[in-house]
């Protein structure tokens, strides 16, 4: 007789292709600050949005933004350009997706396109109660998904150092403000949300 383990069917893994979410957009004033730039946190948000619907695709799950990895500006990006940004989900472990992306502005007038930053965010899926639920794998077919298939496991090791070192943080500081406690009192508060449990508090 099989056990329970083995009657549990794994699920098949979905090429990274699959994933490919694009979001285009027009930069406008208000968009802009006063270099007449677009403002990072306007940028973040459509990376945020586009990673979003990217990491929904590949697990057909309600997601939650775990971490924004990293957000690196490599060239700044005017009023008036448009943003292309382009994302799909490049390895997963358990129930968690790390996806990949990159923004492109073009000069609209002259046609001149230049990658203005590349981002890495890692997404959770949730099952029907609300807890992380296992994830399709990943299968990298073109030399670009297999760079960064092959490598996302550091960037694992990094994000959980990082997840410590938070976690630790938020622990000290507690929920009232920093400056004040180290006005009162040389002693490490305890943080209120200590033992609380969600998506953001489990390993994935």
């Amino acid at each position: 007789m099989k056990t329970l383990e083995e009657m549990i069917i794994p699920i098949a893994s979905r090429p990274a292709s699959a994933s490919l979410t694009i979001k285009e957009s027009i930069v406008l004033p208000p968009d802009t600050n006063h270099h007449g730039t677009i403002f990072g946190g306007k940028l973040m948000a459509y990376i945020d949005d586009v990673a979003t619907i990217a990491a929904t695709k590949h697990s057909r799950r309600p997601v939650v933004t775990a971490s924004t990895d990293s957000v690196d500006f490599l060239y700044p990006v005017k009023k008036g350009d448009a943003v292309s940004l382009s994302a799909f989900v490049t390895w997963s472990h358990k129930t968690s997706m790390e996806v990949f992306v990159r923004v492109v502005t073009e000069d609209l007038l002259t046609g001149a396109r230049k990658v203005c930053a590349t981002s890495f965010l890692t997404f959770v899926a949730l099952g029907d109660d609300d807890k992380p639920t296992e994830v399709p794998g990943v299968i990298a077919e073109s030399d670009e998904e297999r760079l960064l298939f092959d490598t996302a496991p550091d960037r694992k090791e990094a994000r959980r150092i990082r997840r410590q070192e938070s976690k630790h943080f938020a622990n000290y500081m507690g929920t009232d403000d920093a400056i004040k406690n180290s006005r009162s009192s040389a002693v490490p508060q305890r943080s209120a949300n200590k033992g609380y449990e969600s998506a953001w508090g489990v390993e994935w």
